[in-house]
């Protein structure tokens, strides 16, 4: 594919460096479109400029991007419900009893426990990414909040949970996709070939086991060891200066007076939201099956599963949450329609800001697609290739794509064609390959301040994203240290 060279990277690049640097994403962002349109239109300043507003309008004419955006605004008509109707104190106060009683046998479990919880609930939501992270975020919050752990901590927690889950449990559109890019490669039985690659997809088992090893030893390091001292000691459990990307009209409304604390208020929107996502999932993806009247109902289930829309299943299980709480509030009495109404839109504004960074992120890769910058990637580290160096540089060229685009996906969609008939001619260990490919694409992903799994979790943690990045930094970074060692030892060995 045709890529402009070191100017490839030029979108990417400056984009997240400069959102590091100044901690200012909006910006960071449209500067690096604009730049990137800048290659696109032959460096002519008024025609890059009339491109970047067609290319925000191209990202909207897309259905998927189109649902995922209108998903995370109505995410906040959920969040200030559960709010204002006392769900979110209810809740806490139910958690709390219990952590109390923990913190009676032994000291400091309570915090232990939390974190326990949280890293349990993500492994449990294994169908969607998105609704992994956004499930533990706003979930634990308030627990968080309360126990005077840093909103640091819990965007971790959420993000180091959700995408590793879904790719090592592929029920799901993960495994149906990658399944499918094999197929496209001439796999004719991609599902064994799958699975033996993911005995080798390092980077999210070391992920999930160096979080689960934070959670029981209680040891930090780097930013994040200063967020949780500073949350502990000044009970603070955002940095001063930090911008949420939930709006504190949201996160800080009372709840109403005529409202009683009661748990039930947040967890059946909550796990009503929750179940709907595999509901849709197969009511889309059996849309896609033409005949499987042969094949017994689980293996129709989960190929339904694996063909779904995932943003439609996020937007229409919003939507039903929305829908279920409405009818408990106004049972209860505790709201009437008009006040549900109010309630909702002042929700879906409160993250407006949320859903014009999601904007932005869509825009962006767009532009590194347009530009080239995967191949470009891959087209270097293919010239260093060696059967025995061969998965050590597919890990490193898909974590450096990923981390430079923002997507797993469209890192598995660019180097799964590249990598599988690249080991057939060098004689390479085709799953070990594969299984480069897919850890170097989580790993690229989750330190990307441009992923979308990034951004959703520091939006459902009520964190700043560039605190986000910065903390959860080291322990990826470590993690994908321990998996580009033992890419390269196996190149070796196998």
């Amino acid at each position: 594919m045709e890529h402009y060279g070191i100017f490839s990277l030029i979108s990417p690049l400056s984009a997240i460096i400069l959102a590091i640097k100044t901690r200012q994403v909006f910006p960071s962002l449209l500067f690096g479109i604009f730049l990137g349109w800048l290659v696109l239109s032959d460096w002519n300043f008024l025609r890059a400029i009339e491109n970047s507003i067609e290319g925000f309008v191209n990202v909207l004419k897309d259905s998927g991007n189109a649902r995922t955006i209108m998903f995370s605004s109505l995410v906040g008509a959920i969040i200030i419900f559960i709010q204002r109707s006392g769900g979110v104190e209810g809740f806490v106060n139910l958690i709390v009893g219990f952590l109390e009683k923990a913190e009676k046998k032994r000291r400091g479990n309570s915090i232990r426990i939390a974190q326990a919880a949280a890293w349990l609930t993500g492994i449990s939501i294994f169908v969607e990414s998105s609704i992994n992270a956004l499930t533990v975020g706003t979930t634990f919050r308030p627990v968080f909040d309360k126990l005077k752990i840093s909103r640091e901590k819990l965007a971790y927690i959420a993000d180091s949970i959700s995408a590793p889950t879904c790719i090592l449990i592929p029920l799901n559109a993960w495994g149906a996709y990658i399944m499918g890019l094999l197929l496209a490669q001439g796999i004719k039985d991609p599902f064994p070939v799958m699975l033996k690659a993911f005995m080798f997809n390092f980077y999210p088992m070391f992920a999930m086991l160096i979080l689960l090893l934070t959670i029981i030893f209680q040891k930090d390091f780097g930013p994040m060891k200063m967020a949780e001292e500073r949350a502990r000691s000044e009970g603070k459990v955002l940095r001063d200066g930090a911008a949420p990307l939930v709006s504190d009209e949201i996160i800080g409304i009372p709840v109403k007076e005529t409202a009683k604390p009661n748990a039930i208020n947040m967890i059946v929107p909550i796990v009503s939201f929750a179940l709907m996502v595999p509901i849709i999932l197969i009511y889309t993806g059996s849309k896609n099956i033409k005949d499987y009247s042969n094949n017994d109902f689980i293996e129709f289930i989960i190929a339904s599963i694996g063909k779904g829309s995932g943003s439609a299943a996020v937007l229409y299980s919003v939507l039903f949450s929305i829908f279920v709480s409405s009818l408990i509030y106004i049972s209860q009495n505790i709201f009437n329609l008009k006040e549900i109404f109010d309630l909702a839109l002042k929700g879906v504004s409160g993250l407006i800001p949320m859903a014009i960074l999601m904007m932005f992120a869509f825009s962006i890769g767009s532009v590194c697609k347009l530009l080239g910058a995967g191949y470009y990637i891959a087209e270097i580290v293919r010239s260093w290739l060696t059967p025995s160096l061969a998965p050590f540089l597919i890990f490193v060229a898909s974590c450096i794509i990923a981390f430079s685009t923002g997507t797993s996906w469209g890192t598995f969609a660019i180097m799964i064609p590249i990598a599988i008939p690249m080991s057939e001619a060098l004689g390479a260990n085709l799953h070990l390959s594969v299984a480069a490919v897919l850890s170097g694409g989580v790993f690229g992903d989750h330190c990307s301040p441009i992923s979308d799994t990034t951004i959703i979790s520091s939006m459902a943690s009520a964190c700043d994203l560039i605190d986000h990045v910065t903390t959860q930094l080291p322990y990826a970074l470590t993690a994908g240290v321990f998996a580009a060692s033992l890419f390269l030892l196996f190149g070796f060995i196998l």
